[in-house]
């Protein structure tokens, strides 16, 4: 297995809808898919990490797949609206140091104590 790049997963993508899927599910019925799935990982988080318990159907749970869920619908999104992920990714990191490079460094509840 390799490491894909953002634009390599988006034509990965892109080949298995136009090949495989058939097509494009519309954008607001991908939209709720990827609510959906979204909520999938929420509902693994809250009983992992959270103080939720696991029912019986959630025991078999594979976070990761559900990660990857969430990006398969994520990058759908992206291709089907003209989104160069890349592009979009690097134009947000940039936004998130310029707005937060001293907010964050300055935020008390973001101190461990090996910081105080």
């Amino acid at each position: 297995m390799t490491d894909l790049t953002l634009k390599q997963s988006q034509e990965l993508v892109d080949e298995w809808i136009t090949t495989i899927g058939v097509r494009y599910y519309s954008e607001l019925t991908n939209t709720a898919v990827l609510m959906e799935e979204v909520g999938e990982v929420a509902r693994i988080m809250s009983r992992k990490y959270g103080d939720q318990s696991f029912k019986k159907s959630d025991e078999d749970y594979d976070l990761a797949d559900e990660f990857a869920d969430v990006l398969f619908v994520l990058i759908c999104l992206a291709n089907q609206t003209g989104i160069d992920l890349t592009e979009a990714f690097y134009k947000n990191m940039a936004k998130k140091t310029g707005r937060d490079k001293k907010r964050h460094a300055n935020n008390p509840k973001l101190k461990t104590n090996r910081d105080a």
